[in-house]
């Protein structure tokens, strides 16, 4: 997967698998939650690629697709994406706005994240059981989940029921609410559009 190999390095790779969903934008705009990710997937290949233009049009792109629904998830939880905005911001951008609003969502999401040892959880968190915590305030599958993780849907169900065991609650919305009170999430705020539904 494109996340998959930008992770390990490799960008070259990444770019190239990302083309034929970028070529394809009518099916991407259908969904702008993974057409925003797409673009800003291609933005973060190209800028580690040293092709700066490249990135800075393609994060753009994926700005013109997240501004209607306010879609900021994908934003928040890709490395090097903060980077990307920040240096994006300091240019000429039509999103400013939204811009500002990912970059005060990352923050709030990191001091949250550094202070969540604080609050008294009968077992911690594994790194694994947060990153997958970060997706529930959204409507996306368990499946939709697995594949953003690059994981198989048992692994997700799996910290999903662990998750839901140390937060001593019984479904997705009682556990965000629970996690946001505990500074575990940041406060609410519009990542992908839709609120959250409510399966387990």
């Amino acid at each position: 997967m494109p996340l998959l190999r930008l992770a390990k390095g490799d960008a070259d790779t990444a770019s190239a698998a990302l083309a034929p969903l970028l070529d394809d934008f009518a099916r991407l705009a259908s969904s702008p939650v993974w057409a925003v990710l797409a673009f800003l997937l291609q933005a973060l290949a190209l800028d580690a690629l040293g092709d700066a233009s490249g990135a800075e049009r393609a994060l753009e792109l994926a700005l013109d697709l997240a501004e209607p629904e306010g879609v900021l998830l994908p934003f928040v939880l890709h490395p090097g994406a903060k980077e990307l905005l920040e240096r994006h911001s300091a240019y000429h951008t039509t999103h400013a706005s939204l811009v500002s609003d990912a970059l005060a969502l990352l923050a709030s999401s990191g001091s949250a994240t550094r202070g969540s040892e604080t609050h008294p959880l009968g077992e911690p968190l594994s790194e694994s059981e947060r990153r997958v915590l970060r997706y529930l305030p959204t409507n996306l599958s368990k499946q939709e989940i697995a594949r953003e993780l690059c994981v198989s849907v048992h692994t997700v169900k799996t910290h999903v029921h662990h998750v839901y065991s140390k937060l001593d609650v019984h479904c997705r919305r009682e556990a965000v609410t629970r996690a946001r009170a505990l500074g575990l999430l940041a406060p609410s705020a519009t990542l992908a559009g839709p609120t959250v539904h409510s399966a387990t």
